[in-house]
């Protein structure tokens, strides 16, 4: 089972590579908007921000999203590294219910160039 320590070491990475992407990836990174990620098995909660290119966190608490973000990710924290270390194909993994994303549908176009 994946750490706290690893899940937001997961987090850096993938907002990292975000924020050196090119072309349609790095228009979609630029998008303003409020995310969390709730890691199920550790029932934490990663609460920032999606601007500039990169994901901010900027707190993190025990049990399920407090505010309902703009931008909301579920998933175990296995399949958070799993994902940002390219063993887990998002779509695969966002069709089998390992992964939940919910957002409004003009984010999830957007998204779908990050994902």
């Amino acid at each position: 089972m994946a750490t706290i320590e690893e899940c937001r070491a997961a987090l850096d990475k993938f907002s990292d590579s975000m924020r050196d992407a090119e072309g349609n990836v790095r228009a979609a990174a630029a998008m303003d908007r409020s995310v969390s990620c709730h890691i199920t098995d550790l029932d934490v909660t990663f609460a920032g921000r999606l601007g500039g290119g990169r994901i901010e966190v900027h707190d993190t608490f025990p049990g399920p999203p407090r505010e309902k973000a703009q931008i909301r990710l579920a998933m175990a924290g296995d399949d958070l590294v799993a994902l940002v270390d390219g063993e887990l194909h998002f779509a695969r993994a966002w069709g089998s219910g390992r992964v939940r994303l919910e957002a409004g549908l003009r984010d999830l176009f957007h998204l779908r160039k990050l994902l």
